[in-house]
């Protein structure tokens, strides 16, 4: 009786496989494409390629051969699904491209890949118009290319594959958390320790599945790890740097809320109200002043590190905050040089 482990997440899905003790020698890549659906050899060959197919821990070729009670582990980037990309000539903001990966810091708005209630507008749409003759963006997928996402709200660094050997490399390496991610948010509130880490398991809200929540305790939910710092007390708000250890879905806003310190300007996590401050006219006008002006979450992916999959060099990207975020900003900057 063979056992078997599936995990899947928005961008990824992985495989653990126990062998049957009575399992006859097979071609690995044989053996995944008869107990694998809907997975082509050719996709089973390139993540062998990649290193993403590992057999007691170790990485294994395509023509390896299954012994009884192995124990496989396959990654595969996000599972096809058939689907018509409409590319559009929408401008990108390209931090860096070449014949494997292209990096872009994305504008607030727009909406990383199609999904329900947007189907166009989208990174992928336009990265379908600016990569049209390559194999992987002609594919039919919904989401070629990408190993990792931000909300649409939130500005800032994604680095998307170019190939499919490019797109298991990476798939993996987000899936050993071996990238490293920073995020700037400023968020309400004040905190007694200038650095800490947020845990929690994240899952669907149990009443509205537009949302996330943390599971503190029990099987629910996925783990999540935040680490932030402050950069800056600004009085009734913060400025922080996080650093995920994880990627779980809205996981800096979720983490933020269950913390009590819900990010500035937070709609779906309660940030959107004055939650610390003065009952003063004056003080709940400037609130109002200062959502006017950043109408979004206060929330940029600021810089992102990995690995290259073909050269394997150490590759670093940093941005810079959007124009709304500064101005926000200097505005608090500004409120808390008067009071003090």
């Amino acid at each position: 009786m063979q056992e078997e482990i599936f995990e899947q997440s928005e961008l990824y899905e992985h495989h653990r496989i126990l062998v049957d003790r009575g399992q006859a020698l097979l071609r690995i890549d044989k053996f995944l494409g008869n107990r694998l659906e809907n997975v082509s050899r050719n996709k089973i060959q390139q993540a062998s390629r990649a290193g993403n197919i590992r057999v007691n821990g170790i990485p294994v070729k395509p023509n390896y051969k299954v012994k009884p009670a192995d124990i496989i582990s396959i990654v595969l980037p996000y599972p096809h699904h058939e689907f018509e990309l409409i590319p559009e000539d929408i401008p990108l903001n390209i931090l860096y491209e070449d014949e494997s990966i292209v990096v872009v810091n994305k504008e607030a708005g727009m909406v990383v890949h199609p999904g329900h209630g947007n189907y166009t507008g989208t990174l992928v749409n336009a990265l379908a118009w600016h990569l049209k003759d390559l194999p992987l963006f002609k594919s039919g997928e919904i989401r070629p290319g990408l190993v990792h996402r931000i909300d649409k709200d939130t500005s800032g660094i994604l680095v998307i594959a170019k190939t499919e050997i490019a797109l298991n490399k990476l798939a993996r390496q987000f899936f050993d958390r071996a990238t490293h991610r920073t995020y700037h948010a400023l968020v309400w509130g004040h905190f007694d320790k200038d650095s800490g880490t947020v845990e929690g398991n994240i899952g669907r809200n149990i009443r509205d599945r537009l949302k996330m929540q943390v599971f503190p305790e029990g099987d629910q939910g996925k783990s999540a790890v935040t680490h932030y710092r402050v950069i800056e007390p600004l009085g009734y708000v913060s400025l922080l740097e996080c650093r995920l250890e994880t990627g779980r879905t809205h996981q800096i806003r979720v983490h933020m809320e269950y913390s009590g310190h819900p990010v500035f300007n937070d709609e779906r996590y309660g940030g959107d109200k004055i939650l610390r401050g003065t009952t003063f006219a004056k003080y709940r006008q400037f609130v109002q002043n200062c959502f006017a002006l950043m109408p979004r979450h206060a929330l940029h992916a600021k810089s992102l590190g990995f690995v290259h999959p073909e050269t394997n060099r150490e590759m670093f990207f940093d941005s810079e905050l959007p124009d709304d975020f500064r101005q926000l900003l200097e505005k608090w900057r500004n409120y808390t040089g008067e009071r003090l």
